[in-house]
């Protein structure tokens, strides 16, 4: 298995930082890389205009291999999700009657576009709720016969594989999109990529996924599980910089406009003589979906170097690093009520726990803050995200702090 892996950051040994899903801290290599991107652009001279062109596909070669992308060339470069979820929206057809679904709770770029979309239209948002307030005898008296409520009585469903099947129940043949993560960007829900894609492609509309919370830290199969678009930015699991990340495209795009209209995105821009000879064709495949300035001279050695990093650990260890990691945190919450996940319908790398109707969450804030434990709270919920950065110290210390919290 993996080895904690912080002797590659720079993280105080004081600080039990468990809050990559808010922002990764940087490894000393990508900060190197870019360090090394503020130097050159010193001597601007000593770039040529190869240089415009050749570290970014590079990159997008290795985006590429770490999502299971056909290559380079389905891969386009963008400063965040709101920037690719308007691409999407600009090459989107949809008409009144029709809908688009997501979840409620969403994060705010995976919402936004839809709703400045279907603006006085009569286009339906779904956004399904979370099955926060049911209970396992509902399902046992709605059902038909009594093998049924036998079974469901033993077996009773989960609150993941519930919202799921919830999700599904939205999608009709009036569906021109659906759009949502991996997992819940606030407490780690599991959703069934490959099952929900089935059914949007079943009645025709298109797919999309944000995968910021998810790339990097588990494992993503794009020629597996088929998504139309794939976006993700790179500060959080990807371990990049702020303000860039990327984006994989399917077929439905290949004709498609870009957001940008840009000169690097037409059909030989790299003859830098010859760029006043404007041209309507575009680069091949998905080069015409790179943002403006793509050669980012600073971030693109930054998300080469982390990308590089995720690679050489795999993503399928990162994960099981962290289902290791997090074990003691998972029995003391059983123990202790607090509600965590079922763990068929969570990841490892991040997950909600729940917190008890009679704990204050101001006292849990300041026993976090005494013990310099850092985790994001959402709603009744404290978000835990850990990474190949986390030690056993930083789970006793939020251990600790949680019993800090149930004692006063």
């Amino acid at each position: 298995m993996l080895p904690c892996q912080r002797h590659l950051f720079s993280l105080p040994d004081n600080v039990y930082y468990l809050n990559c899903a808010y922002m990764s801290p940087l490894l000393k290599s990508v900060e190197e890389a870019g360090v090394f991107g503020v130097q050159r652009k010193r001597l601007p001279y000593m770039m040529s205009s190869e240089d415009f062109f050749s570290l970014p596909l590079e990159t997008r070669s290795l985006f590429a291999e770490l999502v299971n992308a056909p290559g380079a060339g389905s891969i386009s470069l963008l400063p965040s999700v709101s920037y690719g979820m308007a691409t999407v929206a600009k090459n989107l057809s949809i008409a009144d009657g029709q809908n688009i679904v997501s979840v409620a709770g969403e994060f705010p770029s995976n919402v936004y576009a839809w709703k400045n979309l279907i603006n006085n239209s009569s286009v339906d948002l779904r956004l399904v709720k979370p099955p926060i307030e049911w209970h396992n005898s509902d399902f046992i008296n709605d059902a038909t016969n009594s093998e049924s409520a036998d079974y469901l009585e033993k077996h009773p469903p989960t609150r993941g594989e519930v919202w799921n099947e919830m999700i599904l129940d939205a999608i009709d043949d009036n569906t021109a999109l659906v759009v949502l993560c991996p997992l819940h960007w606030a407490d780690g829900t599991l959703f069934d990529l490959e099952t929900i894609g089935d059914a949007a492609r079943a009645v025709g509309a298109m797919f999309v996924i944000d995968g910021t919370q998810a790339i990097g830290a588990m494992p993503i199969d794009v020629q597996r599980i088929k998504p139309d678009a794939l976006i993700a930015a790179s500060y959080k699991c990807m371990m990049g910089a702020y303000s860039i990340g990327c984006a994989y495209w399917g077929d439905r795009f290949l004709e498609g406009k870009p957001l940008e209209e840009t000169w690097i995105g037409r059909v030989g821009s790299s003859d830098f003589r010859n760029l006043v000879n404007y041209q309507d064709e575009y680069q091949g495949e998905m080069d015409r979906y790179n943002m403006g300035e793509q050669s980012n001279f600073v971030l693109v050695p930054m998300l080469h170097a982390a990308i590089t990093q995720l690679l050489e650990w795999g993503p399928e260890q990162v994960q099981e690093y962290c289902k290791k990691l997090t074990q003691p945190l998972i029995r003391y919450c059983a123990d202790a009520n607090f509600w965590v996940e079922e763990a068929h319908w969570r990841t490892d790398h991040l997950f909600g726990i729940r917190i008890p109707d009679h704990l204050a969450l101001d006292k849990l804030q300041e026993a976090l803050a005494r013990r310099n434990v850092f985790v994001s709270l959402r709603g009744d919920s404290i978000r835990v995200s850990p990474n190949v950065y986390n030690t056993e110290e930083d789970i006793k210390a939020l251990i600790d702090a949680l019993n800090d919290a149930k004692s006063v």
